[in-house]
């Protein structure tokens, strides 16, 4: 009994150190931590918004379960949304964050700009896992595509784009171009039925 005893005062306080050392080390990266990911958020948001001169985070309105799905977006949802403002306090546009749950490899995250008159400046791939030299070409072969072009939504091909709304598809990766197209017609959706025409 003494014994045990023993071993549970040891485990004890062996679990005590533990949870205050986690603590501590917990307290010395948060700031840090959070810097960086305020930093990274900031580096997105210019990249699809070059000309900005500030970025303002807004309150995401709640999108109309059945109106979403119906447009096709179960599988899409609006992370964030930040005003983009010029030096004077003119609003630009908006950079909307979208996570799509249909890739290849797991969840895809990326920031589009959307400006006033509903052209996309371009896309900032945040978070992807797909398959090497394959999905994971999105960075190279489907990110250029999305830029500077103003239409409701866009359609992935595989025979070679031939209009405005067209986007080659990777080749090999179909899923990936499906998923990336989804979630980029589910910001535009959401920057057309709650954004547009406002700046508030």
């Amino acid at each position: 009994m003494k014994e045990m005893m023993k071993n549970t005062g040891i485990l004890l306080a062996i679990t005590v150190v533990a949870g205050l050392l986690l603590g501590l080390v917990y307290q010395i990266t948060k700031d840090p931590i959070a810097a960086q990911e305020a930093k990274a958020k900031q580096e997105a948001c210019q990249e699809v918004f070059a000309d900005a001169a500030s970025f303002e985070e807004m309150e995401i309105t709640p999108v109309d379960e059945a109106a979403w799905s119906e447009a096709g977006f179960s599988q899409e949802s609006i992370d964030e949304v930040m005003r983009a403002a010029d030096a004077s306090g003119n609003v630009l546009g908006y950079v909307i964050t979208v996570t799509t749950r249909e890739g290849y490899g797991g969840d895809i995250q990326f920031a589009i700009g959307v400006r006033l008159d509903g052209a996309m400046n371009g896309m900032s791939i945040l978070s992807i896992s797909e398959t090497a030299g394959l999905g994971m070409r999105a960075e190279e072969v489907l990110k250029p595509q999305f830029a500077d072009k103003n239409v409701e939504a866009f359609e992935y091909t595989k025979n070679g784009a031939t209009s405005e709304n067209q986007i080659d598809a990777i080749s090999g990766a179909t899923i990936t171009t499906n998923a990336v197209t989804n979630g980029v017609n589910a910001g535009l959706y959401y920057f057309q039925t709650e954004l547009k025409g406002g700046s508030e």
